[in-house]
C-alpha cells in the first residue's frame, strides 16, 4: 500500500534533485523541439531554484531535435548519422533551454559526458566539482551524453542510466524521471509506490521504445533501482502534466514513487559499485562470501577460489559467490597473474609464494562496495 507520510516527508525535504527529461517530453511527433513545453519546464525549475533547491537536468532530445532540424522524418540507424544528427540538434536544444531560462534571470550550462567520464575517478570527481560550482551561480547544469563522439565502447545509450549515475555522483536526494506516461502501470492501474523492485514490478514494465527515444519503462526501473539501492528516492512521472515538478516536490500523489531501499551509501562506494565496469572477476568460496556480506570483512587470498582476468593492480573487479551471485565490486591489490598463484593460500603463504608482501588483503573492505541482496 502507498505510504503518503513517507513520500511527503522525503519529497518536501529534498534539497538536491536530478531531473531527467525524456526525448518525447521536449519534442513534437515530427521530431522538432516543443518550445512551449521547454518553457513551462524551465519556469518550474526556476521556481524550485528560487526555493533554494539545487536542480541538475539530464535532458534527452538532441537527436530528436536534429531530426527535426534536418527534416529527416525518421531516426537514423547508423552510428555516424546519429552522431551527425546529435551534433545539429544539441545546440538547438541547449539554446532553447537558455532562451527560456534567461527570461527569469537564469542561464543554462551544457555538460556533455561519456562513460569514460564516470569510470575515471579523477574525471568523475571533476564533474561533481564543476556542477557544485555551477549551483553557486544562477545557472542550471544540463547534462547529456556526448552522442557526437561516443561509440558503443564508451556510451550508455540511454539518459535514464546517466541520470541515475548523476544522482549518485552528486548524492542528490531525489531522481525524477519525466516521460510521457503517468508512471508505472500494472493491470491497467498506476502503481503509486514501490518499496522493492521485484519480479512482479519488472514484469509490469514494458520495454517498448518510442520512435525518437532510446529507452522504455525497463530502463527507468533500472535507473530507479540504481538510485534507491544507494539510499535515495526516485520518481517516474508525466513531464507534460501541469506544474509537475512543484507538485511532486510538494508531495502530491503524482507518478510512481520509489522508496529508498536502505541507508545512504558512501560516495566512494557508489562509484565502485555503479560507475565502473569491472575489469575481471573473483569467485570466492562460501565462507568468504558470508564473511564479506555479513561481517564486512576484507577479502583475503585464502577466500579466492577462481580468478577471471586479465586485470591489473588497482583495477575494479566483480566478486561473486560459488553460485555466481554478485557479492560486490572493489579495487584489487594484486594482478590477475599474481592471484592465480596465491588463490586459496593464507596471507603468509601468499607472501612466500610471490617473494614479497604486496598487501594482506586482496580487496580491503574500505575499497569494496557490497551489492544489495538479490530479489
Amino acid at each position: 500500500m502507498p505510504d503518503p507520510d513517507q513520500r511527503t516527508q522525503l519529497l518536501t525535504s529534498a534539497r538536491s534533485v536530478v531531473v531527467k527529461i525524456g526525448t518525447n517530453v521536449v519534442t513534437r511527433p515530427d521530431g522538432r523541439l516543443d518550445k512551449p513545453i521547454v518553457r513551462r519546464l524551465a519556469e518550474q525549475i526556476v521556481l524550485l531554484t528560487r526555493r533554494g533547491l539545487d536542480i541538475t537536468v539530464v535532458s534527452s532530445g538532441a537527436i530528436g531535435a536534429g531530426i527535426g532540424q534536418l527534416r529527416l522524418g525518421v531516426k537514423p540507424k547508423s552510428i555516424a548519422m546519429l552522431q551527425a544528427t546529435a551534433a545539429v540538434g544539441q545546440p538547438a536544444l541547449i539554446n532553447l533551454f537558455n532562451e527560456a531560462l534567461r527570461r527569469h534571470g537564469l542561464q543554462a550550462a551544457q555538460i556533455l559526458l561519456t562513460r569514460a567520464d564516470f569510470e575515471d575517478r579523477r574525471r568523475y570527481l571533476s564533474v561533481r566539482s564543476t556542477i557544485a560550482a555551477l549551483h553557486q551561480f544562477a545557472t542550471l547544469p544540463i547534462v547529456n551524453e556526448n552522442d557526437t563522439v561516443a561509440v558503443d565502447e564508451i556510451r550508455y545509450g540511454d539518459n535514464d542510466i546517466i541520470a541515475a549515475l548523476m544522482c549518485n555522483l552528486l548524492r542528490a536526494d531525489l531522481l525524477i524521471l519525466l516521460t510521457v506516461v503517468d508512471g508505472l502501470m500494472q493491470n491497467g492501474e498506476l502503481v503509486q509506490t514501490v518499496h522493492r523492485i521485484d519480479r512482479n514490478i519488472r514484469q509490469a514494465a514494458t520495454a517498448v521504445t518510442s520512435a525518437l527515444g532510446t529507452g522504455g519503462m525497463a530502463t527507468k526501473l533500472q535507473a530507479a533501482k540504481t538510485v534507491t539501492q544507494t539510499g535515495e528516492t526516485a520518481l517516474i512521472a508525466n513531464g507534460r502534466t501541469r506544474n509537475v515538478l512543484p507538485r511532486l516536490l510538494a508531495g502530491e500523489m503524482l507518478g510512481t514513487f520509489f522508496a529508498p531501499a536502505g541507508r545512504r551509501m558512501a560516495s566512494r562506494k557508489r562509484w565502485l559499485a555503479l560507475a565502473v565496469r569491472p575489469a575481471g572477476q573473483l569467485v570466492v568460496d562460501q565462507g568468504a562470501a558470508v564473511a564479506l556480506r555479513e561481517s564486512g570483512k576484507s577479502l583475503l587470498p585464502v577466500g579466492v577460489a577462481r580468478v577471471k582476468g586479465p586485470f591489473a593492480r588497482g583495477d575494479v573487479v566483480r566478486v561473486t559467490d560459488p553460485k555466481g551471485r554478485l557479492v560486490g565490486q572493489g579495487l584489487v591489490n594484486y594482478t590477475s597473474r599474481e592471484l592465480q598463484r596465491i588463490k586459496g593460500l593464507h596471507t603468509n603463504q601468499a607472501a612466500d609464494k610471490l617473494g614479497r608482501k604486496r598487501a594482506d588483503e586482496v580487496i580491503h573492505r574500505d575499497n569494496l562496495a557490497l551489492a544489495p541482496r538479490s530479489d
